[in-house]
């Protein structure tokens, strides 16, 4: 049987040899030094626990029309009905041997083949208005959409793929993360000083006096309040009692600390408190 069927398809419709492609090998379930084989082997072993692979040769009718044109170089604008026609009975022929259920997939297209030849066949009346249709033209046009898309696919699987092409891993990295407090907003700075500065002001005694100030005494005052409490608010930092020079070395004293990073001066969101902490982890030692 399997001699008739490759006679058959290498002769057209004309009975002439042609240079196509044997159809029948794309169902050949294997090769034997280069060699189609079409039927099981009657002395072959197979073991009960043999893996079976099923491999199709095509995706679907489709792929098998665009492959039986694209191998024998015919045009998809002008296709040959009758020979590809045959060429795609000879194919559906054989797998309805082997997969009834498969074959049902490939006959719908056949009777569509078969349908567009006899179409052909008929004689077309034209008129002077309008252009006879041909009659493949639905099938060119799926052709084409389906090449295209069989192209697009082609490249995306070309493209690296995690699992085949690469293997993502991870590391776990052990990282020293430092708590960064926000940056004090300069206008809420000032604000607050201003504030201090006004309340100062409204308890001010009118008395004269000379003293002496230091910045550096006011420093280490600022530390030991500091060093007592985690955080303390910019504004008990300040006693407004003792008068406006006191406060304003008290606060040039805190600029100093900050601008030496002996303390950290931080705000949580515009117009929330300012709070002001130490820098550094403080050490006691024993008594």
């Amino acid at each position: 049987m399997s001699q008739n069927v490759s006679d058959a398809a290498e002769l057209t419709l004309e009975g002439q040899p042609d240079s196509t492609p044997n159809v029948i090998d794309g169902v050949a379930f294997a090769r034997l030094y280069g060699e189609p084989l079409f039927r099981m082997p009657t002395d072959l072993y197979i073991p009960p626990d043999a893996l079976e692979v099923f491999l199709e040769a095509f995706e679907g009718p489709l792929d098998l029309l665009l492959y039986l044109i694209r191998k024998q170089n015919f045009n998809i604008l002008d296709i040959p009905m009758a020979q590809v026609t045959l060429q795609y009975l000879e194919y559906v022929d054989q797998i309805r041997i082997t997969n009834l259920e498969l074959a049902a997939e490939y006959l719908l297209m056949a009777a569509m083949l078969i349908e567009i030849k006899s179409r052909m066949l008929l004689p077309v009346r034209k008129t002077d208005s309008e252009e006879a249709e041909d009659p493949r033209a639905e099938l060119v046009r799926r052709l084409l959409e389906y090449e295209q898309m069989k192209l697009a696919a082609r490249e995306i699987d070309a493209l690296p793929q995690l699992g085949r092409d690469y293997v993502r891993t991870q590391i776990y990295i052990e990282q020293n993360t430092v708590t960064r407090w926000p940056d004090v907003n300069l206008d809420d700075l000032q604000a607050a000083w201003a504030d201090v500065i006004k309340r100062a002001r409204l308890t001010a005694h009118h008395t004269i006096s000379r003293e002496e100030l230091s910045v550096r005494e006011h420093m280490t005052g600022i530390l030991r309040r500091l060093q007592s409490s985690r955080f303390v608010e910019f504004a008990d930092l300040f006693d407004p009692a003792r008068g406006v020079p006191v406060l304003v070395v008290n606060f040039i004293a805190l600029l100093e600390l900050a601008k030496e990073t002996l303390i950290e001066i931080t705000q949580a969101e515009p117009f929330a408190p300012i709070y002001v902490r130490l820098a550094y982890s403080p050490t006691y030692s024993p008594t």
